[in-house]
Order: structure tokens, then C-alpha cells, then sequence
């Protein structure tokens, strides 16, 4: 085996540490983005399902205001938002290089992107279950907690799987500023470098962690399913 990599892969033979901290940079972006950005996110796409349209708090001024917002955030390619967000990194992190400042861009742009999976996702749920526990006198948090977050439970794995499916993309797009991780090998070792097989190497254990991502969600999915 040894061999073979030596013959077939030759310049990743020589950098094994460096795809180990590479790889932790990128579980490391990708966790605490999907933590921080979830949590978030989900309460964000709770209360734009809860005060938008025919919603148990219907406002439509502060939900207009909500949508304009998101909509423009999403709007920013990611590669602009690294730059253009940088004075607020280096403010909150005090650098703009490295994989915890990547954070910042990466939860600013992630947050309004899984809020509308989210508000989505709880559309979905059957408006006469929300009618029938409104009948029933049940609060507004009651048919958060109860109906929505319940009933909508697999839908809201489902849109979880692609979000941290996203990240993982964003956080290898955030490697060509310095941020770190599995793209910022490919792009300095395996781009600028003509070292190919770095960049193949690097791509296969990006889409290894996506596939372990996506089978891990249909197994969630397959248990919360009535």
C-alpha cells in the first residue's frame, strides 16, 4: 500500500500531516458553522413561519423586513461575502486568516440560507393540525414545540443534510483566502503547485465527508419518519 502511494501519489506521500490538519480545519469549520448557524437558523425559520403569511403571529411589516434581508444576504457569492465581512472578522477574531475566522463569514452567509430551508420545511406541515390545536386553545410556543418542530421533524433533517452538505463546499471555496483546511490544500499544494495529486486526494476526502454527512442524515431521516 505504502508503495502504491509512493509510485501513484507521490507528493502526498511526503505531506500526510498536512491532509490530517487539513482535514481537522475543514471538521472544524464545518461543525461549529452547522452549530452556531443551526441554532440560529432554526429559530430565524421558526419566526418567519410563525409571523409570516397566515402565521400563528402574523406580522407581514417585520416579516417583510426579515425577507428583504435574507434574500439580499443570499444574494452575496460567498467569495465576496470572505472580503467584504472581513473589518467585522477581524473585529470579532482579530485576523481575517485561518479557520476560525472563517467562521464569521461562513454562519453570517449560512444563517439566512438554512433559516429559508427551515420556514420551508414547516410549511409542510399540515395546516389542520395547526387549525386543531388552535382549537384547542393551545398557545402559539405550544404549536411550535408541539406541531411544528414535531410534525416537521424529518423535513427538517432532510434541509439539515443539504445546509451542512453547503458548508462543506463553502468552507473548501473559504480555503482560497487562507482560511484553511482540505481547499485551501488543493488550491496552494495542488493548484499552484502542479501537484495534482494533492488536488485529487484533497477533493475525494471532501466528497468522502460529504457522502458520510448525507448517509448519516438518511439514517435520521428513515428513524423520524411516521
Amino acid at each position: 500500500m505504502n508503495q502504491f502511494i509512493k509510485t501513484y501519489l507521490p507528493n502526498v506521500s511526503e505531506i500526510p500531516d498536512e491532509f490530517v490538519k487539513a482535514t481537522s480545519q475543514t471538521l472544524y469549520m464545518t461543525f461549529w458553522t452547522a452549530l452556531i448557524a443551526g441554532v440560529l437558523g432554526i429559530l430565524l425559520g421558526v419566526l418567519l413561519v410563525a409571523i409570516g403569511p397566515r402565521g400563528i403571529l402574523e406580522n407581514r411589516v417585520v416579516y417583510g423586513v426579515l425577507d428583504k434581508i435574507i434574500n439580499t444576504i443570499r444574494s452575496i457569492p460567498f467569495i465576496i461575502m470572505l472580503p467584504l465581512f472581513a473589518v467585522t472578522t477581524r473585529f470579532l477574531v482579530g485576523t481575517t486568516i485561518g479557520e476560525k475566522a472563517a467562521l464569521v463569514p461562513l454562519i453570517i452567509g449560512v444563517i439566512p440560507f438554512y433559516a429559508r430551508q427551515i420556514e420551508n420545511a414547516l410549511l409542510e406541515v399540515d395546516p389542520g393540525v395547526i387549525e386543531a390545536a388552535q382549537a384547542m386553545g393551545t398557545s402559539p410556543f405550544g404549536i411550535i414545540f408541539r406541531i411544528y418542530l414535531v410534525e416537521g421533524v424529518s423535513s427538517i433533517v432532510r434541509v439539515s443534510a443539504v445546509t451542512i452538505i453547503n458548508v462543506i463546499g463553502l468552507t473548501a471555496m473559504a480555503g482560497a483566502v487562507g482560511a484553511g483546511g482540505l481547499g485551501n490544500l488543493a488550491i496552494s499544494r495542488g493548484y499552484n503547485r502542479f501537484q495534482t495529486d494533492v488536488t485529487i486526494v484533497a477533493t475525494l476526502l471532501i466528497l468522502l465527508l460529504v457522502f458520510i454527512s448525507q448517509f448519516i442524515s438518511n439514517l435520521i431521516i428513515k428513524k423520524t419518519t411516521h
